[in-house]
């Protein structure tokens, strides 16, 4: 395998070879807009005399290289704007430069939701192999508030959410973590300690350019992803033909907060020469809002009765805010070569606020029928806790990355080094503080309603005021977070070297390069254990008022009391140090995870046909580093160091195929190998076990996923502005991973568990699906109905496999793959005309398994979703807009259950209320 060193040296020798003016035959020039406001990337320019084809771009460039001798015809094509077919002279030496402009009046938009499908349309229609496009217009609009939410209007994509919010992504209905994310080209690390998929709410999308979603491999790409390749791509100035200036201000209202929330960006790009430009911007977020929860556990059956042996009462007040930067220089060193700087900066803040009302029965219910369980206190014990959890938690993402990119058509060079880090940190957090009564023969009775599969309720009745009584519920326990830190950091180096050649119908690049990357990631928490006070503490002492809508849970603690109350009294606190060591020492570990990668690939083109082959290799080395703690019930006995080191070689073969007919018909066809690395917190060797003696433990022997991957699809480019796609997906997927929970007493090193959850391999699994997608600017309507636009997309999804009960081989179960919803769909209907555009937008996806349990009736699932948007805009001065924005109409609403005893059975339901968002973005 070539070294990095070996390849960045031929690569500059390259350069300084080639990088003279020009060759004999060159034709290189620009595309754009009618209006020369910004560069048109991924329009075709092709010679059809000589089957010779290049795609501009991001600047809008483009070179076709050693042509003969002649006067050709030129033919440039981009999606919602006339063909433009120009004839050019070649001379026997020397460049030709052709520049060209496209549309016209009422011909091509920059602005807009029709300028954001033509963008996406034309990058589609050029792609090599398959892939869906969202990008942002002229101004800087972007379809949605945030990265996560964007993707959620493409073909396959399903977005799953946290408190309301998109957060993660998962392509043709697989688990986010089969997904893998880059900006800028640089692989984000994933801020929290235990997932390798990246949050995307972390990112603004005020900051972003486009975002590419990958479903197909080819050679030069990381092979990491399953599900597809998340690429985002910030602004270049070069993206523009002209400065930019723009400033966004917002109201953002949610009805359950009725708090008004700011929001604010200034985006900008500029041509500081002809060949040096800046661009960036940045964006402020900040957000309060309201989510009423139920989570039940534990169910049960006795005496024809079914029932949760425990139900929570949350309510939830959270107040979140993002800063989003970037910062992007490139420098134009020839007409050919491009030397940048990038870099990005996200902090994502949240602050959660939860009060929690817990029902514990600890014995069979006296009576109840197929919707309801009556409880007394004469039969046995009914514990209530209530508690309050005061949470901060920061979340970074930054990327630094510098590189070179050179195409002169017939020598291309990349090379590039970049850093990232991301973060999340907890310094002080409450949680939970936790208050409780205990009823043994006290008088108090329960009765459970669960007429409603989604809102169990619950009565009181007999001894209801010392339910009541704040005074009541004594103190329990209070643990505080003085520290939890996850860090993930990752440096790389990249570099390519190809070289075209020029055949008798098209072109031949012959392409290799080599990757390296080193990443280390941490997690380290230290918390504190308090099981008493020295003094009477009830929660009467910090009593406040409770936001729930769903039913009256009772006294609830003041949201901001404990971190007040616990400053002003803590030496009165008396910590538990063999709870604080069990606490604090098991779930510390560091990993790291290097990978070096090298690929070599042929790559043939004309102006109707692309047929791309090679094979990429990758070498994965990852060291291991967590602990055992041991106890014998009283203390901490041990704290043993345990280390483990994995070596693994995977050869990755891949074949694209792309034939575009004279008609803008595309056929596409791929396949190829990939894999998916184990999260590194389900490989790292720890042991957690928490106070309801629920266990979790790490498995250094899982196997990365490993896939065969298959795409087919044909896509018809329909004339103005829209397209008609059909597409196939096949996966075998070996060794895919799942979260078992088994019910089942045990011990571990001397410690106690009542349920244990771990990581485990299945055996095979395999993918089928099918993806349809319809868009269309209807312009051909007669006014006013021609600034209608319509976009529809449908997924199906059939993902299943093999597990096997503790790994034994006799005891098959047959699943869903985790995350997989079976049906996923879009659909927006959009209106433009003059100043004004309208936009109803609904996503749909069908219910998933969540978590596998140990049998097929503990499995958790999360039920189907739908959610409507609406949105409006109105320019009503050159260059100033007004716009709202309604998002969650239909306040639709989170509900995960289990199937026990042939019936939904609640595990947890949130609502969170509808936002309104309205503001003003000017143009300078």
């Amino acid at each position: 395998m070539i070294s990095t060193r070996l390849l960045a040296g031929a690569s500059f020798a390259a350069l300084a070879a080639f990088a003279t003016p020009a060759m004999a035959g060159d034709v290189a020039g620009t595309v754009s807009d009618e209006t020369n406001t910004v560069a048109l990337q991924s329009a075709t320019v092709s010679v059809p005399a000589l089957g010779r084809e290049a795609v501009t771009a991001r600047d809008g460039s483009f070179s076709i290289a050693d042509l003969p001798a002649g006067t050709y015809e030129v033919v440039v094509r981009y999606v919602g704007a006339p063909t433009v077919t120009r004839s050019i002279t070649v001379p026997e030496s020397g460049l030709v430069t052709a520049n060209f402009t496209l549309g016209g009046d009422n011909q091509i938009v920059v602005v807009g939701q029709a300028a954001n499908q033509a963008s996406a349309l034309s990058r589609k229609y050029a792609s090599d192999g398959v892939s869906d496009v969202l990008t942002r217009d002229a101004i800087g609009q972007f379809p949605d508030q945030n990265v996560a939410e964007s993707l959620r209007r493409l073909p396959g994509i399903n977005v799953l959410n946290d408190q309301g919010e998109g957060r993660f992504v998962s392509v043709r209905g697989l688990d986010p973590e089969l997904n893998a994310t880059s900006l800028n080209g640089v692989r984000v690390p994933a801020p929290e300690g235990d997932v390798r998929s990246v949050a995307l709410d972390v990112i603004s999308s005020d900051i972003i350019e486009s975002i590419e979603v990958k479903k197909s491999l080819t050679p030069d790409m990381d092979a990491d992803t399953i599900g597809a390749s998340i690429e985002i791509n910030t602004t270049s100035a070069f993206n523009r033909r002209r400065d930019l200036l723009s400033v966004k201000v917002e109201g953002s209202y949610n009805d359950y907060s009725g708090v008004v929330s700011p929001k604010g960006s200034i985006d900008f790009a500029t041509h500081v020469t002809d060949n040096f430009g800046v661009s960036g911007g940045i964006s402020y977020y900040h957000r309060e809002f309201e989510t009423d929860n139920i989570e039940a556990a534990d169910w049960n059956e006795a005496d024809g009765v079914v029932f949760a042996e425990e139900v929570e009462y949350r309510d939830y007040d959270v107040e979140r805010e993002r800063i989003s930067g970037t910062l992007n220089l490139d420098y134009r060193v020839s007409p050919f070569t491009m030397v940048f700087a990038r870099g990005s900066f996200s902090q994502f803040d949240d602050q959660e606020y939860r009060r929690r009302t817990t029902l514990i029965f600890d014995e069979d219910p006296a009576s109840g029928d197929d919707n309801s369980a009556f409880f007394t206190d004469a039969d046995g014990r009914i514990e209530v806790r209530r508690d309050l959890k005061d949470r901060f938690e920061r979340q970074q993402i930054s990327t630094t990355q510098l590189g070179l990119e050179h195409d002169d058509g017939e020598w291309k060079a990349n090379l590039s080094g970049s850093w990232a880090r991301a973060s999340e940190k907890e310094d002080f957090s409450v949680d939970p503080i936790r208050f409780r009564n205990r009823f043994d023969g006290d008088g108090l009775d329960i009765a459970m309603d669960y007429s409603d599969r989604r809102v169990p309720l619950f009565t009181a009745s007999g001894n209801v005021a010392d339910f009541l009584d704040p005074a009541s519920y004594g103190f329990n326990r209070l643990e505080l977070t003085t520290l939890s830190r996850s860090v993930d950091e990752e440096y790389a180096l990249k570099g390519d070297l190809g070289r075209t050649f020029v055949t008798g119908d098209g072109e031949f690049t012959v392409q290799g390069g080599v990757k390296s990357r080193w990443r280390d990631k941490s997690f380290d928490f230290n918390g504190t254990y308090y099981g008493d006070f020295d003094g009477d503490l009830t929660l009467a002492d910090m009593l406040g008022t409770q936001t729930y809508r769903l039913t009256d849970m009772g006294p609830v603690a003041d949201k901001y009391a404990a971190a007040t109350f616990f400053r002003a009294n803590e030496s009165s606190f008396e910590a538990d140090q063999y709870e604080t060591d069990l606490l604090s020492l098991p779930e510390d570990f560091s990993a790291k995870e290097d990978v070096l990668a090298g690929y070599l690939m042929g790559r043939y083109s004309s102006d109707t046909l692309r047929v791309i082959g090679g094979v990429r290799a990758e070498r994965t080395n990852v060291q291991l580093q967590g602990q055992l703690v041991a106890d014998d019930g009283d203390d901490v006995t041990d704290v043993i160091p345990l280390t483990f080191d994995r070596d693994y070689t995977d050869w990755l073969p891949s074949f694209t195929v792309r034939y575009q007919t004279e008609n803008d018909i595309v056929l596409r066809l791929a396949g190829s190998r990939s894999l998916v690395r184990p999260k590194l917190s389900k490989l790292v060797p720890v042991f957690t076990v928490n106070d309801d003696l629920e266990a979790e433990f790490g498995n250094p022997d899982l196997e990365p996923y490993r896939a065969w991957n298959a795409d087919a699809a044909i896509e018809f480019y329909l004339p103005g502005n829209g397209a008609f796609t059909f597409g196939m997906f096949y996966k075998s997927i070996d060794n895919f991973i799942v979260d078992q929970t088994t019910p089942e007493s045990g011990s571990f090193q001397g410690i106690e568990y009542d349920e244990l959850t771990r990581a485990i391999n299945g055996d095979t699994a395999t993918v089928f699906g099918v993806e349809v997608g319809f868009s269309r600017s209807l312009d051909f309507l007669p006014a006013p109905l021609d600034g209608f636009l319509v976009q529809a997309n449908y997924t199906f999804t059939d993902a299943k496999g093999t597990v096997f009960t503790d790994g034994d081989a006799s005891e098959p179960r047959d699943i869903t793959l985790p995350k997989a919803s079976r049906n996923t769909g879009n659909l927006v209907l959009g209106y433009e005309n003059g100043p004004l555009e309208l936009r109803a937008a609904g996503t749909y996806r069908s219910k998933y398994l969540d978590e596998l349990g140990g049998d097929a009736s503990e499995d958790r699932y999360v039920d189907h979703h739908f959610q409507l948007d609406l949105s409006a805009k109105v320019e009503v001065i050159e260059n100033v807009r007004l716009f709202a924005e309604w998002i969650n109409v239909n306040n639709a609403k989170f509900f995960a259950y289990q199937n026990f005893d042939s019936r939904q059975r609640l595990l947890q339901f949130e609502e969170y209320g509808s936002t309104v968002k309205f503001g003003a973005k000017v143009n300078f």
